[in-house]
């Protein structure tokens, strides 16, 4: 079965993760959230997206605001798809959007929307890409476009 990490860097954005979550449920996957502060707790952070493909991951959602360093330094210890979630703090998100999406050469971070819309944009973007090798998820994803 696909299987998905959330990672958020603070309990204050777990509204936004559960919102990931209940949308990667309707489709059908599994996933984990964690909290690890890219500041606050390097190490963890680096751990736990190094070790994620060989936990039974398929992909990262990491949702960040302010500085939004999480989801570039989950993209730079795994190799598996991030996809950035920018969250409103300063600047309404526009800030944590441009720091996500500006990443170097060959550190890509998929992003999408900010806040609530990104957060159910990243859940659909990461079952489009797992669709790719799970024929039970392209399934799932033609019911939900047709839903649409």
């Amino acid at each position: 079965m696909a299987k998905v990490m959330i990672i958020i860097g603070s309990k204050s954005d777990m509204d936004y993760a559960d919102i990931c979550k209940e949308q990667l449920d309707k489709l059908r996957i599994e996933s984990t959230v964690h909290v690890s502060s890219a500041h606050r707790h390097p190490e963890k952070t680096a751990k736990l997206c190094s070790e994620a493909e060989e936990n039974g991951y398929d992909a990262i959602i990491a949702m960040a605001g302010l500085a939004a360093a999480l989801p570039g330094v989950a993209a730079a210890h795994s190799t598996l798809p991030v996809i950035g979630v920018p969250l409103p703090a300063a600047l309404n998100g526009l800030d944590s959007l441009l720091a996500i999406v500006q990443m170097p050469p060959g550190i890509p971070v998929a992003t999408v929307a900010i806040g609530s819309p990104g957060a159910k944009n990243a859940a659909v973007l990461a079952a489009r890409i797992l669709a790719i090798k799970h024929a039970d998820i392209k399934e799932v994803m033609k019911e939900h476009r047709k839903s649409l």
